[in-house]
């Protein structure tokens, strides 16, 4: 259902981007915009992201194998952050390239009427492939501030579009901004220094996009609900007489590898152990489908505290 999600609202950018980097392309043709070239070749880095993500999503979605045991799911976290890299290298950068282009020689703006059309139709669709993105992330938020959703969300290419798409809108209101005042006003090099505050929107865009797709690569937890709801249901467990440890990574939006270190009651046999695991597994799995592997060692609460000491004492060993 989250892949399916994902798919639409990238889809829906593709589809905009697509028509609107040929239309700004030719606005720029016609009247010499440096702003107006930067947001076609805006688009044009945009429709090629939302490609990157869609072969991520069917990268990711492969089974595991021999090679790679724990699955793709991870795949998906790396093309989300060649795009953050693409749109601060190409888009952002041949942005600024443009503007300091044209503030060194500057010219007047042929047809600005052209611009001003183009830039209403790129608005309106940007404007609803962004309604389609903010959507989808609002049902995924809940209760969480914005910011924290974006933190803790696990599906990159739902934040990514709505950053593209966020800082497109405003790279046209940029953009407006230079032509109008370029235009109306005979500023010629407002036109470039349009393109430049494009390039820094991009930018920024990059940088945030990288810094939240870089903590993905690196692993994240599941969310503290969700790690919480899994703490209560072990606990519940009468032949569990305590937790070690809970320890979750996700593999994927939708792909969950959680590790447990229990202590179980003493006068357990082993075939009451491997009932009460198959048990806890099930439980876990039918509350949450996103979990795909569980694996649980049973270990006395003073026989894992050794391991966590010996541990500590490897690390911090000069050679450690």
């Amino acid at each position: 259902m989250a892949a399916h999600g994902s798919k639409t609202v990238i889809y829906a950018a593709l589809a905009g981007n697509a028509l609107i980097a040929a239309t700004k392309f030719v606005a720029a043709g016609l009247t010499g915009s440096s702003a107006m070239m930067s947001e076609g070749i805006h688009s044009v880095v945009d429709t090629g992201n939302q490609m990157l993500l869609l072969y991520g999503l069917r990268r990711a979605a492969r089974p595991a194998d021999a090679r790679h045991p724990f699955g793709y799911g991870a795949e998906l976290y790396f093309w989300a952050f060649v795009v953050a890299i693409l749109i601060f290298a190409v888009g952002a950068g041949v942005s600024f390239y443009e503007g300091i282009h044209k503030i060194a020689d500057p010219h007047p703006i042929d047809n600005p009427a052209i611009n001003y059309v183009v830039l209403a139709v790129a608005f309106v669709f940007e404007a609803v492939a962004w309604t389609i993105a903010y959507r989808s992330f609002e049902r995924s938020r809940g209760q969480r501030s914005f910011v924290a959703a974006v933190r803790q969300s696990k599906d990159p290419t739902v934040f990514t579009v709505l950053f593209e798409d966020t800082a497109a809108m405003l790279g046209l209101v940029a953009a407006f901004v230079g032509v109008f005042l370029s235009a109306a006003f005979n500023v010629a090099w407002a036109d470039g220094v349009a393109s430049m505050v494009i390039g820094a929107i991009l930018a920024l865009a990059a940088i945030l996009l990288a810094i939240e797709t870089k903590g993905l690569l690196i692993g994240e937890a599941a969310a503290p609900e969700v790690e919480e709801t899994i703490r209560n249901i072990v606990l519940a467990t009468p032949t569990v007489a305590g937790m070690n440890e809970l320890r979750t990574l996700h593999r994927g939006p939708e792909d969950i590898l959680l590790a447990l270190s229990l202590d179980f009651e003493d006068n357990l046999t082993a075939g009451k152990v491997e009932e009460a695991i198959q048990a806890l597994e099930t439980a876990i799995r039918n509350r949450f489908p996103a979990v795909g592997r569980v694996f649980i060692e049973v270990q006395s609460r003073k026989g894992h505290q050794a391991s966590v000491d010996a541990e500590r004492v490897r690390l911090d060993r000069p050679d450690g």
